[in-house]
C-alpha cells in the first residue's frame, strides 16, 4: 500500500540520500511526483511511476538558474537597493512631519492660553471699572444722605426754637417750611451688576477651539477628536463661541464692539498749544502746553487749571493707580503733581524724553538709545540698554504706553541715526521685562487708499496709547490719521483721518479717543468714539 503524501518524510535541502531507504543515493527523478528518488523507491513508493536519471534533467535547470541570477542582479537587487535608500528619506520625513505637527500643536495651545489670559484680564478690567463706578455712586449717595440728615437735624432745631420762643408769624413760617418740598430723601442709585457662570461643559468647547486632528493608517480613528478650529472675528478680538461649517464667530468681549464709523463726540479749537495729553478719570484732560505749562481742560476745551514750571516739560503721564500726574523735564527731573505743586521724585542721568507710569506704580522713562523702568524713588528695575556695538532695541523713544490688559509696553521710536537707528520710525512692543514681541512699521492693507490729505508719506508714529481691551492706537502724524492695531500687531482699521497732522492721542475710561491735530493756526481737539463698551 502506498504511503499517503501527508505522511511522507520531508527531504532536507542538500540531502543526497533517500528519506525512505537509509543510505540509498537519490540518482533518479520521479516525473509524476516531481522529486528525487532512490533505486529502491522504484519498486515501492514510486512503483509504476515514470522516472529518469537526475543527471539527464539538471542541464535543463541550469539556464533557469542563470537567468534568475542575471535578472535578480540587474533588476531586483537594484530595485531593492533603491527601496532601502528611500527608507532613510522616509525616516527623515516622518520625524520632520511630526516635529512640525508638534510645533503647530504647541503654538495653538500657547495661543489659546494667551487668549484665555487676555479674556481673563479683560473681564477683570471690566469688573474693576464697574467696581470703581459703583463705589463713586455709593459714596455720592452716602454724602447726599449725610447732607439730608444734617438738614433734617437743623430743621428740627429750628422747629424747637420756633415753638419755644417764636412769634406767631415765625411758627407759621416754620410750619410752611416743613411742608415744603425743598428737601427730599436722596434717590438710591442704580448700581451696575455683573455675574459669572462657569462653563460646566468646557471640554467640548476646548476641543472645538483646539483644532481639527485627522490621521490615517494603522486602523486609527478619531471620531471624538474631529474638532473645529478656533478663529477670530473681523475685529481682531479673541473668540469665545465658535460654530462649525463657517458660521459667524462671536467675540470674546461681548461688551466691546467697533462702530461701523467713528463718531465725533466733541470738536474744538484748543486755547493753548498742546504737546502731549493725558485724559483723566473724570472726563477732563491734562496737557503739556507751551513747553513749561500744564493745563487742565474739560471736554469743551475750557481751562480749569494752569500750573507753570520753571523748566521745559518734555512729557506727561497719568498714573492708572493713583491718578496723579507725572512729568519729566529738560533738567532730568522726574516729578509728581501733588496738591497743585510739582514734587521732585528722582533724577535721571540722561535726558528724559518721555515717561509712562505703570499699573504697579513703576515709572518708565525714555532716554537716548534706551528706555528704563524705575521705582517711584528712582531705583532702576530693568532697562533696554545694550552693551557693546549692537543696535539698541529702542533708539529714540518719543512716546510710551502700557497695556492695561497684558501690561506689555509700546514705544513710538523715531529711530534717529544719531542714536544708532536707521531713520525709519516705528512702534516696538515689548513684554514687562522689555523683551521684544513685535515691531509695527505702519503696514496698512491696500484697501485703505490714501486721500489727497492723508497717506503716502513714511510712517510717523507721533503718539501711542492702549485702550481698555488691549488694542493699540497710533497717531500717524504726517499721514494725518489715527490707526487701530490689535495687541498682537495685526492692523484693524483707520479710526480717523483729518486735515491736520496727528499731534497727540489719549484714551479715557469710556474708551473715547482724545486726539490733537496740528493745523496752520492752532491745535484742534477731537473726541472720537470708535467702539461701544
Amino acid at each position: 500500500m502506498a504511503t499517503p503524501k501527508s505522511q511522507m518524510p520531508l527531504r532536507m535541502k542538500g540531502q543526497t540520500t533517500c528519506s525512505y531507504h537509509k543510505g540509498r543515493q537519490l540518482d533518479f527523478f520521479c516525473e509524476k511526483c516531481r522529486e528525487p528518488v532512490c533505486p529502491k523507491c522504484l519498486s515501492s513508493v514510486h512503483k509504476g511511476h515514470i522516472v529518469c536519471e537526475i543527471s539527464e534533467i539538471t542541464p535543463q535547470k541550469e539556464p533557469d538558474i542563470k537567468n534568475f541570477i542575471d535578472r535578480t542582479e540587474k533588476n531586483d537587487l537594484e530595485e531593492i537597493g533603491k527601496h532601502i535608500k528611500s527608507t532613510d528619506t522616509l525616516l527623515k520625513d516622518n520625524t520632520s512631519t511630526f516635529e512640525k505637527l508638534s510645533q503647530k500643536l504647541t503654538m495653538q495651545t500657547n495661543k489659546l492660553k494667551q487668549e484665555l489670559d487676555m479674556l481673563t484680564e479683560q473681564t477683570l478690567s471690566l469688573y474693576h471699572k464697574m467696581e470703581e463706578d459703583n463705589t463713586k455712586l455709593i459714596k455720592k449717595y452716602k454724602q447726599d444722605l449725610e447732607m439730608y440728615e444734617k438738614q433734617l437735624k437743623q430743621q428740627i432745631q429750628e422747629c424747637k426754637a420756633a415753638l419755644q420762643r417764636g412769634s406767631h408769624i415765625q411758627i407759621y413760617d416754620t410750619f410752611c417750611e416743613i411742608h415744603s418740598p425743598t428737601h427730599s430723601l436722596p434717590v438710591k442709585p442704580v448700581l451696575g451688576t455683573a455675574n459669572f457662570t462657569p462653563n460646566e461643559n468646557s471640554q467640548d468647547h476646548l476641543k472645538q477651539a483646539f483644532g481639527k486632528v485627522t490621521t490615517s493608517g494603522q486602523d486609527q480613528t478619531l471620531t471624538d477628536q474631529d474638532w473645529s478650529v478656533s478663529t477670530s472675528d473681523d475685529l481682531g478680538q479673541p473668540s469665545t463661541q465658535q460654530q462649525r461649517s463657517g458660521a459667524k464667530v462671536k467675540k470674546a468681549v461681548t461688551t466691546y464692539k467697533l462702530l461701523p464709523q467713528t463718531k465725533v463726540v466733541e470738536e474744538w479749537r484748543s486755547p493753548c498749544h498742546i504737546g502731549s495729553i493725558c485724559p483723566t478719570t473724570d472726563g477732563q484732560m491734562w496737557t503739556r502746553a507751551s513747553g513749561d505749562t500744564l493745563t487742565l481742560l474739560d471736554r469743551k476745551g475750557k481751562v480749569i487749571q494752569e500750573i507753570t514750571h520753571n523748566d521745559y516739560i518734555y512729557n506727561i503721564s497719568l498714573s492708572p493707580t493713583t491718578h496723579t500726574l507725572w512729568v519729566c523735564d529738560y533738567k532730568n527731573n522726574i516729578m509728581e503733581l501733588v496738591s497743585g505743586r510739582l514734587t521732585h521724585r528722582f533724577s535721571t542721568k540722561e535726558e528724559p524724553r518721555c515717561i509712562c507710569v505703570t499699573a504697579n506704580t513703576h515709572v518708565i522713562v525714555g532716554m537716548p538709545k534706551h528706555i528704563s523702568k524705575f521705582t517711584t524713588d528712582g531705583k532702576m528695575v530693568c532697562t533696554t540698554m545694550t552693551k557693546g556695538t549692537g543696535k539698541p532695541l529702542v533708539c529714540t523713544p518719543h512716546r510710551i504706553s502700557e497695556c492695561p490688559v497684558t501690561h506689555n509696553v509700546a514705544v513710538a521710536d523715531f529711530s534717529s541715526e544719531s542714536d544708532g537707528g536707521d531713520g525709519k520710525r516705528h512702534v516696538v512692543v515689548m513684554d514687562t521685562n522689555f523683551k521684544e514681541l513685535f515691531v509695527y512699521r505702519g503696514d496698512i492693507p491696500s484697501t485703505y487708499k490714501p486721500t489727497p490729505q492723508t497717506g503716502g508719506q513714511p510712517f510717523n508714529p507721533w503718539g501711542v496709547v492702549y485702550d481698555s481691551v488691549g488694542n493699540l492706537i497710533i497717531g500717524d502724524c504726517i499721514n494725518r490719521r489715527v490707526l487701530l492695531i490689535s495687541g498682537g500687531g495685526e492692523f484693524l482699521r483707520v479710526i480717523h483721518t483729518d486735515t491736520g497732522r496727528t499731534w497727540a492721542v489719549g484714551i479715557d475710561r469710556e474708551d473715547v479717543l482724545w486726539a490733537v491735530f496740528d493745523t496752520w493756526d492752532s491745535n484742534k481737539v477731537a473726541l472720537l468714539q470708535y467702539s461701544s463698551v
